[in-house]
Order: structure tokens, then C-alpha cells, then sequence
């Protein structure tokens, strides 16, 4: 066979995006006939955003850069958030453990062996004083990774923040505060969806009021893509959760204009770099649509879609880990081509542990080489116009609409299919036969993971992997009982009935978990509250 033959060989062969969009060999101006660029793609921080939100994007402002993490106890992640702010970070963004995010407390024998390990145990009040000793809270923004009890961390929050002087109006960060994924990927639920559902309108209205700078929710397709979903089931489900809570809060009696300003999203970055970046851009104009023509928002903040991104945690490997580096650099790039306004890059040694150090400070010199050593910030949309990039982005965008009018017809209503398709487990079978197809392409072959399936080594370099002290959790279980006995047991059962009569009747729960935090409840001892009241959710199994 000639060169030429094989040449041509290779060619013919079918290539396909992680999507499964077929990809031409070379894209030319025709592929784009029809398409109305001044319509569809615009200008930069102009109607549908297509370019990003904002005109002169990172010539203005760079991009958030944020390390999540989160270890041990408190003292510990406290001396991790300092050494990255010492080291560049412009945000926080904290990881809690298991128990924290599913509300028990530390001593509770549900927790026992999982105090600290995913991230820091947060029980009480004191605790998130400790986390934040020595950081002005109304000079710095804080994201935190939270969701089932988002309630009750952010008043925590708040209630520290008071303690310490900090104007809470003046508070600037997000809290997750993204049930529905929880039901479709993660699994950090506690109440039925409706309940839950309650609990995120609910937060919306009160911060509105009372800290009025915070994001009440980071709508999150990452958990999704890390669970297996593709780059066009993220953009779908992720804006079709999007719309559900939008909807949820204008039933609840909120104006949209009051509330969407403060939406933001929280999208995962893969490999596949031009996938990545038309995928943001795809997501960024639906929405504006969305917004615009099927919620009837009358403010421009309220059609931006505004994102963090985190690089892909599920790509990285435990063989040859340096590689990681170079994939969260492409991932890293992928999110700033895109137009994000926040990052965490992911620490090459996570598929071992918990990152050190060392590989924190990588991962945060690796945002800060793309911002001032790539050129990448200097222009705004720098690869709008690409006959490829706008196909792709065209191509993301008719896949995604497909799937939410499928999710639509899931109620006949149109305003709740998404909770009908969770509960009936469409979405999460979407999802587990995307992440077949990929694992079976893999185990083919047919996708190339470098240092697993190919290019693999004999001889394997250990790197040093950070460990968490098996003797913390005593020593969190020991603070929490102190605690108990040193607050006034009468104000605390009180507010904790506050809790209770809130959770049975129509009000809104917030004012009287923030009573109860600054009570002294504990984490747990707040969510069994509302336990007894709302009941627990039991997953819907798919197969």
C-alpha cells in the first residue's frame, strides 16, 4: 500500500468529538451557510453572549482563580488556605466531607471513618470560625461545594461572618446549592426533591435581602461529565436543571428579574479543546435565549450566564500522574479560551489523594502561566470565526435542544419535565450509556488514554500523596461534645423548635436556621430536623 493510499486510508476513517459529532477533515465557509453570525455570535458582552458577558473580558478583569479544598478539620484547611492565598489564589473554594454535605454530624455512627477525608468537617459555628481565622470574609470570595445542607453552611457563614465584624450585604461568593444533580450523579441528597426544592427557592428569596452579592446557586453540569455524560448532555441537562429552579422560584412567588442575576453555572473541562470551547459558547447563548424568550427577563444580568470551571477530575490517572499536568493545562486552556470567570485546576496527584502542596501550587502556577505568559487573555472570543469552532458551536447547540425538548415532553406542562425525567431515570440512563460507550471505546482501544492503554510504562514513579491524620477524628468528634455542653441548652432547643414550626408551615426556613446556628445547632443536629418533618429521599434505581 502506497503512502498515499494510507494517507487516504486514514483519512476516510470516521473521527467524532467526545459527543460522538462526527469532525470533517477540513471545515470550510460553507459549512456555515445560512448561519447568521451577527445574530448568533455578536459581539463581545452584547445579546446572546456568544463572546462571553462581558466586553473586554480578561483585558478588564482575569479570570477568579481558586484552589478547592478542603482537609481534615478546620486548623488544617485553615493553614491550606492561607499558603494558597500566599501563593496567588484570588478566591476560596471549600471542599467539605461526606458527613457535612449529607448532615450528621461528627460523632454521629454514620460518620465514623469519613470525618475529614473528602474535605473538612464542619459541625457547628465554631468550626467555621476556625476555617476562616485570620481571612476578612467581606475581602475575599468563597465558594463552597455544598448542596443538601446549603442552607445551613451559608448561614453558618453569615453568622461568622457578623461575629467578625463583616457586613454580610457586603459578602461576596457561591454557595452549589444544586439539588436536582445530586439526584441524577452525586448523591449527596437528603430530602424529597420537592422539600429540597423548597429549601433552594427559600435561599434565593433571603439572600436577595440579606446578601444581596451572593450567587445562591452554581447550577452544576460538572458532576455529570464526571459521572460520564458527554460534552452535549453537560450543556442539556445542566441549563434544563437551569430552568427548573428558575421555574421553581417564579412559582414560589419571586420575580425573575429579582433572583437571576445571582444564577451561576459550574461547568466541567475536558480534553478535547475545541469541543470545550464551543461547548461553552453553545451554553452561553442558549441560555441568554432562554432567559430572554422563555422566562421574559427584562434585565440584561439576567440572560448572562456566568460560570465557574473546574478541570476534569476523571481524567486524570494514577499511572504515569505527571501526565495529569499537561491535561489540566489543555483542560485549564479550554475554560479560558471558552470564557469562564472562575477556575480550579485540579492537582496532578488526585487520582492518589488528596493534592499536597507541591501539587496545589502546580495547579495554581499553571492558571497563572496561562494569564500572564499565553497571550491566551489578551484578546476577547480569540477563536470566534473559526469555521470549525462556529460548526461545533451550531452543532452543541442543536444536540442540547434536541435532548431538553425530549426532557420537556417528560411533563405535559412544560414547566417540570426535568423532575419527572429524574424521577423516571431518564437522565441518569443517558448518562451511565455515555460513560459505557466511552469505558468500551476504551478497553477497544478506540479512545487513546496516554499511559493506560497506550504508552504505558513497566516501571512506575512514586510520587509522595498527601495523607490525612487517622487521629483527627477523635479529635473532631471530642470538639463537637465540648460544645454541646457549654451552650445554653434552653436557647438552643428553642431555636431548634424554631426550625421545626418553619419546616411545617410556609415560611421561610432561613431567618430561623441562621437563629439556630448562632444557637449553637449543630450541622446535624439541623438537618434531623428537618428529617423528622420532610422525610428522607430514596434513589430511584436505574438500569
Amino acid at each position: 500500500m502506497s503512502e498515499q493510499t494510507k494517507t487516504n486510508s486514514q483519512q476516510a476513517k470516521t473521527t467524532k468529538t467526545s459527543s460522538g459529532i462526527p469532525v470533517e477533515l477540513v471545515y470550510r465557509a460553507e459549512d456555515l451557510n445560512g448561519f447568521d453570525a451577527a445574530a448568533n455570535v455578536g459581539q463581545p458582552g452584547e445579546y446572546p453572549f456568544t463572546r462571553g458577558i462581558q466586553p473586554t473580558m480578561y483585558r478588564g478583569r482575569l479570570w477568579t482563580m481558586r484552589q478547592y479544598a478542603g482537609m481534615g478539620d478546620a486548623e488544617e484547611s485553615n493553614k491550606r488556605y492561607k499558603f494558597l492565598l500566599a501563593h496567588g489564589t484570588k478566591g476560596l473554594s471549600v471542599a467539605f466531607d461526606l458527613p457535612t454535605q449529607i448532615g450528621y454530624d461528627s460523632d454521629s455512627p454514620l460518620a465514623l471513618g469519613e470525618v475529614g477525608k473528602v474535605g473538612v468537617a464542619i459541625d457547628s459555628i465554631e468550626d467555621m470560625q476556625r476555617l476562616f481565622d485570620g481571612i476578612a470574609l467581606d475581602t475575599i470570595s468563597t465558594s463552597m461545594t455544598i448542596n443538601a445542607t446549603a442552607s445551613i453552611l451559608l448561614a453558618l457563614y453569615v453568622a461568622v461572618a457578623k461575629r467578625t465584624g463583616a457586613n454580610p450585604r457586603k459578602l461576596n461568593g457561591t454557595i452549589q446549592n444544586d439539588i436536582l444533580k445530586e439526584y441524577i450523579a452525586r448523591g449527596t441528597y437528603i430530602y424529597p426533591v420537592t422539600h429540597a426544592m423548597r429549601l433552594v427557592t427559600d435561599i434565593f428569596a433571603w439572600a436577595a435581602v440579606e446578601v444581596p452579592e451572593w450567587n445562591t446557586i452554581s447550577i452544576s453540569g460538572y458532576h455529570m461529565r464526571e459521572a460520564g455524560c458527554t460534552a452535549v448532555q453537560e450543556v442539556a441537562f445542566t441549563l434544563a436543571d437551569g430552568m427548573t429552579y428558575v421555574q421553581a422560584a417564579i412559582d414560589a412567588g419571586l420575580g425573575v428579574d429579582a433572583f437571576a442575576p445571582r444564577l451561576s453555572f459550574f461547568f466541567n473541562s475536558h480534553n478535547n479543546l475545541l469541543e470545550e470551547v464551543a461547548k461553552f459558547r453553545a451554553a452561553r447563548r442558549m441560555w441568554a435565549r432562554i432567559m430572554r424568550e422563555h422566562f421574559g427577563a427584562k434585565k440584561e444580568r439576567s440572560w448572562m450566564l456566568r460560570f465557574h470551571t473546574q478541570t476534569a477530575g476523571s481524567t486524570l490517572t494514577a499511572q504515569q500522574p505527571e501526565n495529569n499536568i499537561v491535561r489540566t493545562t489543555l483542560q485549564a486552556l479550554a475554560a479560558v479560551l471558552g470564557g469562564t470567570q472562575s477556575l480550579h485546576t485540579n492537582g496532578f496527584d488526585e487520582a492518589l489523594s488528596l493534592p499536597t502542596e507541591n501539587a496545589a501550587r502546580i495547579a495554581l502556577r499553571t492558571q497563572q502561566i496561562l494569564a500572564h505568559e499565553s497571550g491566551a487573555a489578551q484578546t476577547v472570543d480569540p477563536l470566534a470565526g473559526s469555521f470549525y469552532v462556529e460548526s461545533l458551536t451550531n452543532e452543541i447547540e442543536q444536540r442540547a435542544e434536541e435532548y431538553m425538548a425530549t426532557i420537556a415532553r417528560f411533563d405535559l406542562g412544560g414547566k417540570y419535565g426535568m423532575l419527572r425525567a429524574i424521577e423516571r431515570g431518564y437522565v441518569q440512563r443517558e448518562i451511565q450509556n455515555a460513560a459505557y460507550d466511552y469505558q468500551r471505546n476504551v478497553d477497544a482501544n478506540e479512545a487513546i488514554v496516554v499511559g493506560v492503554n497506550e504508552f504505558a510504562s513497566e516501571q512506575e514513579v512514586a510520587v509522595p500523596i498527601q495523607r490525612i491524620d487517622e487521629a483527627l477524628e477523635g479529635r473532631q468528634v471530642e470538639r463537637v461534645r465540648a460544645m454541646r455542653l457549654r451552650r445554653d441548652k434552653e436557647t438552643h432547643a428553642s431555636a431548634l423548635r424554631r426550625v421545626e414550626d418553619a419546616a411545617r408551615g410556609g415560611n421561610n426556613l432561613m431567618p430561623q436556621i441562621l437563629h439556630a446556628v448562632e444557637s449553637h445547632a449543630t450541622v446535624g443536629e439541623i438537618a434531623d430536623v428537618m428529617r423528622r418533618v420532610f422525610g428522607e429521599y430514596r434513589e430511584t434505581v436505574t438500569v
